[in-house]
């Protein structure tokens, strides 16, 4: 035996002690999370900051305001239509954390609110898509559409009960598809449609 040992290439031994030498010895895919494929929801799987793997985005916008009168560090809140902003807080805070999220992002939108120091606060907001369903009781609801019908739970128990502008939503999808609503305020409902 020489003086010297053959070494492995830094890369093959840092795969081998991280468990990924099924990769190395003619293994086609890396196993675990970051090799898994899309979920249903379309958000990407496995560890973001893994090459390939992005981090999802969860606000389209972010801002600061200052609010006074919020009890608690974290404040929920959502804007649609003309109305003043909905949410656990008092109408002139959440105007206030609403006017600084309006300056980039228009209605309609959900938003939360963290408390930074004292009454400055940070507020996340996202776009959501909305529509008047009228009649329908309860906060959740999942319409599954299909050819041969389809099937209203609303939260949580199946229903026999109609809900026509559920059925519309998402229609350019195709004949089949998830369709999820939370009530925001009255007959307003955030909406999103999947096809299956």
């Amino acid at each position: 035996m020489g003086l010297f040992r053959r070494r492995r290439p830094l890369h093959e031994q840092l795969a081998r002690e991280g468990g990924l030498s099924a990769a190395l010895d003619g293994g086609t895919t890396a196993p675990g999370l970051a090799a898994d494929a899309p979920g249903w929801d379309g958000l990407q799987r496995g560890e973001p900051g893994i090459h390939g793997v992005p981090r999802a985005r969860r606000w389209d916008t972010v801002a600061t305001a200052s609010a006074e009168g919020i009890s608690g560090d974290t404040v929920a809140f959502a804007a649609v239509g003309d109305g003043g902003p909905v949410g656990d807080g008092p109408e002139q805070a959440l105007r206030a954390l609403s006017a600084a999220v309006e300056e980039t992002l228009a209605r309609p939108y959900r938003a939360e609110a963290v408390r930074r120091d004292g009454d400055l606060w940070a507020v996340g907001a996202r776009r959501i898509q909305v529509a008047e369903v009228p009649g329908l009781a309860g906060e959740e609801a999942e319409l599954v559409v299909r050819p041969d019908g389809s099937v209203l739970r609303v939260d949580g128990e199946t229903t026999l009960r109609q809900a026509p502008a559920l059925e519309q939503v998402g229609a350019e999808l195709g004949p089949e598809r998830v369709v999820r609503a939370w009530r925001v305020v009255g007959d307003v409902w955030e909406v999103e449609a999947t096809p299956l």
